[in-house]
């Protein structure tokens, strides 16, 4: 994780000197910020940087990034340092950003006092958002999380499933949902599969599942959008936990997929024909299919180069082909 330390003092700047021995830094001194304006300069940093460190008075750090904060899933992990290195704050997105980490971090290179206001970490026990985080899993509404973490700090019951019993039961979680005033669960389903739902209830998005396609030359961008949608919705998938999507090499350029897998927000795994031709006999396929590109299928073989397990056999969709299938 690349890190901005943004620096106020002639101190500052030999303390970010220290972090430079063990962190990956850029540094903007005390007479960059003195040419730039520190508002300027972090209205250009936020945006590039995953993480970024003042050494200052808090107040300048707050004033620093008001205006260009949007929400804790996009805001970058934002520490205070002060001038004498006494303490290493956690100030911003400490928990999805990584700013808690980081402090603790940061804290043990300075041999500093870590100061983390994060409830949730004060009374031992793991925030949703905390969960998301570690498992690569999607937040479906920051709302609840934010509901149940208040739960958690009222030292209320609060129930964790995980449809697929990957994810052991974090600290502070119950079991037992008939005892629980808030339920966390973890699926890719997009409606609530689960026996009991609970009022307090917070969706985590699994995101496994990958998508195999094909489709003729310069298919219609928003028509493979919308078919992609309906049959997401059509087998109960939450389009938020397609992880990627793949397809053949000759179509790595085809804009419609292209504009899928940004639509998506995932990631898109190219195969090539060899790689293709090694299972595709496995699947009915398509002589015409095989005549054009050389393999009889697309988007089956692609779902098993991925890594997937089939959840669909290939469907045909107006010129496009798609396949689904679990990670």
């Amino acid at each position: 994780m690349k890190i901005a330390v943004i620096s106020v003092t002639e101190q500052g700047d030999i303390i970010a000197e220290k972090l430079k021995e063990s962190l990956d830094i850029d540094l903007y001194s005390r007479e960059t910020v003195k040419k730039s304006g520190i508002k300027v300069l972090t209205e250009k940093i936020i945006k590039e940087y995953k993480a970024i460190i003042f050494i200052s008075s808090t107040g300048i750090a707050v004033r620093a990034i008001a205006n260009y904060l949007e929400s804790k899933d996009k805001d970058p992990a934002v520490l205070v340092i002060d001038s004498s290195s006494k303490f290493v704050i956690s100030l911003l997105s400490g928990h999805l950003g990584g700013a808690n980490e980081l402090t603790l971090r940061v804290a043990n290179i300075l041999k500093s006092t870590p100061v983390i206001t994060t409830a949730t970490d004060n009374m031992g026990v793991t925030a949703p958002d905390i969960i998301a985080k570690d498992y690569g899993l999607v937040i479906d509404n920051l709302k609840d999380a934010k509901n149940i973490a208040a739960l958690l700090v009222d030292k209320k019951q609060v129930a964790f499933l995980d449809n697929k019993n990957i994810i052991a039961l974090p600290k502070g979680y119950t079991s037992s949902i008939e005892e629980a005033e808030g339920m966390v669960y973890v699926t890719h389903n997009l409606k609530e599969t689960f026996d009991a739902c609970k009022e307090n209830s917070l969706k985590l998005i699994r995101k496994d599942i990958v998508l195999g396609i094909g489709c003729r030359k310069d298919f219609d961008t928003d028509k493979m959008r919308d078919s992609v949608e309906r049959i997401l919705e059509e087998y109960d998938l939450d389009k938020r936990a397609v992880k990627s999507i793949a397809t053949v090499e000759i179509k790595k350029d085809e804009k419609a997929i292209l504009k899928l897998r940004e639509y998506l927000g995932c990631e898109l795994k190219i195969f090539s024909l060899e790689e293709i031709k090694k299972i595709h006999h496995k699947y009915a396929g398509s002589d015409f299919v095989e005549k054009t590109i050389g393999v009889r299928a697309v988007c089956e073989p692609c779902v098993e180069l991925s890594g997937g397990a089939l959840i669909t056999e290939k469907i045909k969709a107006q010129g496009m082909t798609i396949c689904i299938g679990e990670i």
